[in-house]
């Protein structure tokens, strides 16, 4: 059976995989083939930034029914999690499969449901039909990373996608990891009933955060009851009468001892959806994090290109979308832009959340730069007493002789939106200066950062 001809094939159907076909079809009139082996419309609206965040927004109303709704003098009885209703109401925020392909179907776009393999660098298998064209691009995604866990197998575990299945509370939980997705879920189920305790690695939780600003959350959260083990990793669990006994070690000779738990949740990171695509037969290069792009997402074989989580490079949904759009005008010959991750605003939606753009403060400080630094603590901020919010602060990293901002970060409520508007601020190299002359809707969380600028 010949090859099925076509402009463009792409390998995934997640948001990037999405935003590219429909760049190709909408401004070229290229011919698309869209090919799937696990979820149409990507881990996103299916298992990710939907359906958690939809259990984020009912664990904060709890929370603040039983934390708050007393200090306001509303009356109201104990809250509780009914995880079975919880999880009703997610499964109906997700679209069905069915949906998905017709959507794509409708919009011109050819569905291939299956697994596909490099023959060539121009053609892949799927199945007992073979796709040819001249340019293909890889938009598979990734999935949760398993660590070498002695009797991780057998004691069995969840993550993202699995715990959203749950239909009980567990009554203790262990995550493992403590980058966005351990934390947001380690709070979320703290606030359903769970007694959470999480390790993390590294010396602190979100590394890649500023220090204060880690600190500063990794206190709310142990406020609110969640035991935090850093430097600390779990050499071996063993399932003992209905329950998991972990066992803890240090990497510095310490031992933080043992942890009985009703359930593991894996969060430590994640691994791209590769070992199918036979990539070997092509000449595609990888690394442990991912398939290696240049700037205009080009893999190392020419027809090739990679957006999104299989690359590695920065693990969130409008970053696929950006890469999958500069991938596309690459390979339609478009003089387009090149890939630029220097101002890339990150959130964790915890709460308070945590979000900053630009470089923290030891990034500055390894750079070599004459870094001052303003904070101000969100108890300061008028707003925060409306809700009774004691931790969080506002933190600008800035360069003393050129005045120039060269990172912001917070810890506050709504900071994911606080922070969001300062790409271009940073962009158009704002000052401190800028920042503290100002003006600032009051009251609002977001004043803080010109209370911060001020001190400047």
């Amino acid at each position: 059976m010949p090859a099925e001809s076509y402009d463009l094939i792409v390998l995934g159907a997640g948001s990037g995989a999405r935003d590219g076909a429909q760049k190709a079809a909408r401004e070229f009139g290229a011919s698309v083939a869209l090919v799937e082996s696990t979820r149409w419309g990507g881990s996103c609206p299916n298992v990710a930034c939907k359906p958690t965040k939809a259990y984020v927004v009912a664990a904060e109303l709890l929370h603040e029914i039983n934390s708050l709704a007393g200090v306001l003098g509303i009356e109201v009885g104990p809250a509780r999690a009914n995880l079975a209703k919880i999880k009703a109401r997610k499964d109906e925020l997700v679209a069905p499969q069915e949906s998905w392909i017709k959507r794509l179907g409708d919009a011109g776009f050819t569905t291939v449901d299956g697994t596909a393999a490099f023959v060539d660098p121009r053609t892949v298998r799927v199945g007992d039909r073979e796709l040819s064209a001249e340019r293909i691009m890889i938009a598979t995604g990734s999935r949760t990373a398993t660590p070498p866990i002695e009797g991780l197998t057998d004691a069995g575990w969840v993550d993202h996608v699995s715990a959203l299945e749950l239909t009980e509370v567990p009554e203790s939980l262990l995550v493992v990891g403590g980058g966005p997705v351990g934390l947001e879920l380690a709070q979320v189920f703290s606030r359903f009933g769970s007694r959470v305790t999480l390790v993390q690695g590294a010396a602190r939780i979100t590394p890649r955060s500023d220090a204060d600003a880690s600190d500063e959350l990794a206190a709310s959260l142990a406020d609110e009851g969640i035991e935090i083990l850093t430097e600390t990793r779990v050499g071996r669990v063993t399932a003992q009468d209905g329950s998991i006994v972990a066992t803890l070690t240090s990497p510095n000779g310490g031992s933080p001892g043992q942890r009985r738990i009703a359930q593991i949740l894996l969060a430590s990171g994640r691994h791209p959806n590769v070992e199918e695509l036979e990539l070997d037969r092509v000449g595609v290069e990888q690394t442990p994090r991912g398939i290696t792009v240049d700037q205009r997402l080009r893999t190392t074989t020419e027809g090739i290109w990679a957006a999104g989580d299989v690359t590695g490079l920065a693990q969130f949904t409008p970053i696929a979308q950006y890469q999958a759009r500069i991938a596309i005008d690459d390979m339609f010959g478009r003089n387009g832009s090149a890939a630029d991750y220097s101002l890339l605003p990150t959130a964790i939606f915890t709460e308070p959340e945590l979000a900053g753009i630009g470089l923290t403060e030891g990034q500055a400080r390894e750079q070599g730069l004459a870094v001052g630094v303003v904070k101000h603590p969100v108890s300061s901020v008028q707003r925060a007493a409306y809700t009774n919010t004691r931790r969080g602060l506002y933190k600008i990293v800035f360069d003393r002789q050129s005045r120039r901002v060269l990172g912001v970060h917070a810890v506050c409520p709504n900071a994911s939106d606080v922070i969001q508007g300062l790409t271009v601020a940073l962009r158009l190299r704002a000052t401190v200066d800028d920042l503290a002359h100002a003006h600032h809707a009051f009251p609002t969380f977001g004043e803080g950062l010109k209370a911060a600028a001020e001190q400047a």
